[in-house]
């Protein structure tokens, strides 16, 4: 039972960061669409600390 909560909230914490990633690329479209380079650069720092 241990080993499937572990599992379980590592499945979680994986799509949860990978929700984030998603969100992040289609804020960094709409920024470049855009043509804001503060807020690109913004999004770009905090997408590495992702990844």
């Amino acid at each position: 039972m241990i080993n499937s909560r572990s599992q379980a909230a590592k499945k979680a914490e994986q799509v949860h960061r990978q929700n984030i990633l998603k969100n992040l690329e289609h804020r960094l479209e709409a920024a470049r669409t855009k043509g804001d380079e503060s807020l690109i650069r913004q999004l770009e720092a905090e997408q590495a600390s992702y990844q």
